[in-house]
C-alpha cells in the first residue's frame, strides 16, 4: 500500500512539475499557454494510438491545474447503436445523458505515464519549435515595409546577418547592401523589412538598406508633418549610397513641405542622411502638373521649358547653356533620378541647341511614324492581294463542282 500512494504522489509531483515547466516555457518563448497544454495532449494521445491501437475513438484531456492526464473511449450517445466502438445507447450511458451527447469513458493504461512521457517529449519540442516559428513570422509579417534595428551578427558568403531584439536572425543579402558601406561584427544597424518568408528552416526575414522605403520610413520618423499626414511623400528615386530625390506636397497651405521635411537649420534631413550614411536627400515639390513637375525634379539646375509629348512619354527640356552639366549631372545621375521621379523620359538641350534638338527629335519622331505607315500600308496591300487570289481559287472549284453536277445529270 505504502508503494502504491509513493507511486501516485510521485506521478502527481511529475505532473505538476510539468505543468510548471510548460508555464515557464509560455512565459520564456512568448506562446500561449493554451497551445501548449494542446501540443501535450496531441502528443499524449499519439503515445496511445501507437502503443495501445488506433482503433478507439480515444481522447486525452490535460488537467490545466494540475498537469494530471487522463485518456478516454469517447462515444456518441444515440437510440440504437451500429458500431459499439463509436456509439452508446442512451441507456447504458444513463441519466442524465441524450441523443448527440458524448460519453467518455475512462482508459487509461496504468503503465501509460513511462510510454507517455518518452512519446510526448519530442512531439512538445517539435510543437514548440513550430509555435515559435509562428510567432517569429507573425511578428515581422506585421514589421514588412518598416524599420527595424538589431546589431550585425556575421557575415557568410558577402550576406550579412543580423541578430533583431537580441534574438531573431534576419538576413541582409549582398543585393539589398549599400556599395561602399561597411559595418563591423556588433556594430548597430537599421534596416528595412523587405520579405518575410516561411522556409523548412524557419521564418527567413529579408532586410534591405538599398530600397526607397527606408528612406520613407525615416523621413516618417524625423517629421511629425509626414507621420501626421499633413505632408505626403509622393514620389522617390534612389541610388542607394549617393543621391535620393523625394517628391512631397503639403495638404494644408500653410505649411510648406520642403521646409518641413528640411527642419530647423535643416537638422531632420541631415539626421535622415546620417542614418544613410551621408546619402545625400533633395526634396522636391510635387506638382500635379507633369510639365512643373518636370522642371521642378531637375533641381538643383534652373530649367527654361519642358515641351511633353505625351504619346511617346518624353519630354523635352530646355537649360541654359551653363545649367546643361548640373541639370545632367555626374554620370547622368541627376537627370535619371527626375526620370524616375516624374516617370517621364527626359532629353535634356542647352539653349542654344535647342532648336536643333527640337528639330532632330522630330524629324525620328516623323520617321517612326512614317515606318508604321509603311508597314500598316503594306499589310493592307497584302491583303488586298491575297483577296482576289483566294476569291479566284474558290470560283474555279465552285466551276469544277458544277461542271462535275452537270455531266452527271446528263450521262456523260
Amino acid at each position: 500500500m505504502t508503494n502504491v500512494n509513493g507511486k501516485h504522489m510521485a506521478e502527481q509531483a511529475a505532473d505538476e512539475k510539468l505543468i510548471d515547466v510548460l508555464q515557464f516555457i509560455s512565459k520564456e518563448r512568448n506562446i500561449p499557454f493554451e497551445m501548449l497544454l494542446e501540443a501535450l495532449e496531441a502528443a499524449l494521445l499519439t503515445a496511445y494510438k501507437r502503443h495501445y491501437g488506433s482503433e478507439a475513438n480515444a481522447i486525452v484531456i490535460v488537467d490545466r491545474q494540475t498537469g494530471e492526464y487522463r485518456v478516454y473511449h469517447r462515444r456518441a450517445v444515440v437510440e440504437h447503436v451500429e458500431d459499439p466502438k463509436l456509439e452508446i445507447s442512451m441507456k447504458e450511458a444513463g441519466e442524465p445523458y441524450q441523443p448527440g451527447d458524448f460519453y467518455d469513458e475512462e482508459v487509461t493504461p496504468k503503465e501509460f505515464g513511462r510510454i507517455a512521457a518518452q512519446t510526448a517529449k519530442q512531439v512538445i519540442v517539435q510543437r514548440i519549435r513550430e509555435a515559435e516559428r509562428d510567432t517569429v513570422y507573425n511578428k515581422y509579417a506585421r514589421k514588412l515595409n518598416d524599420l527595424v534595428t538589431g546589431t550585425v551578427q556575421r557575415y557568410e558568403q558577402r550576406n550579412m546577418y543580423v541578430l533583431l531584439e537580441g534574438r531573431d536572425v534576419a538576413i541582409l543579402p549582398l543585393s539589398e547592401q549599400v556599395p561602399g558601406e561597411t559595418f563591423r561584427i556588433n556594430d548597430f544597424i537599421r534596416a528595412y523589412v523587405l520579405d518575410v518568408r516561411k522556409s523548412p528552416k524557419g521564418p527567413q526575414v529579408v532586410l534591405s538598406r538599398s530600397a526607397e522605403g527606408l528612406v520613407q520610413r525615416l523621413l516618417e520618423l524625423e517629421v511629425p508633418e509626414i507621420a501626421d499626414g499633413v505632408v505626403e511623400i509622393m514620389a522617390i528615386a534612389r541610388e542607394a549610397g549617393s543621391r535620393s530625390k523625394v517628391a512631397v506636397r503639403s495638404l494644408r497651405a500653410e505649411v510648406d513641405p520642403i521646409g518641413a521635411c528640411l527642419g530647423p537649420k535643416s537638422s531632420r534631413i541631415a539626421n535622415v542622411s546620417d542614418n544613410l550614411r551621408g546619402e545625400k536627400i533633395d526634396v522636391i515639390r510635387y506638382d500635379a502638373d507633369p510639365q512643373t513637375f518636370i522642371m521642378l525634379a531637375l533641381a538643383p539646375a534652373k530649367v527654361i521649358s519642358a515641351e511633353l509629348f505625351e504619346d511617346d512619354g518624353v519630354a523635352l527640356v530646355v537649360v541654359p547653356d551653363y545649367q546643361l552639366s548640373l541639370a545632367i549631372g555626374r554620370d547622368g545621375q541627376n537627370v535619371r533620378l527626375a526620370a524616375r521621379l516624374t516617370g517621364w523620359r527626359l532629353d535634356i538641350a542647352s539653349e542654344s541647341e535647342a532648336d536643333e534638338a527640337r528639330e532632330r527629335y522630330l524629324a525620328e519622331r516623323a520617321e517612326r511614324a512614317g515606318g508604321v505607315q509603311v508597314v500598316e500600308q503594306e499589310a493592307v496591300e497584302a491583303e488586298a492581294e491575297e483577296e482576289p487570289a483566294a476569291a479566284a481559287s474558290v470560283d474555279e472549284e465552285l466551276i469544277r463542282k458544277l461542271e462535275e453536277f452537270r455531266r452527271e445529270r446528263l450521262g456523260e
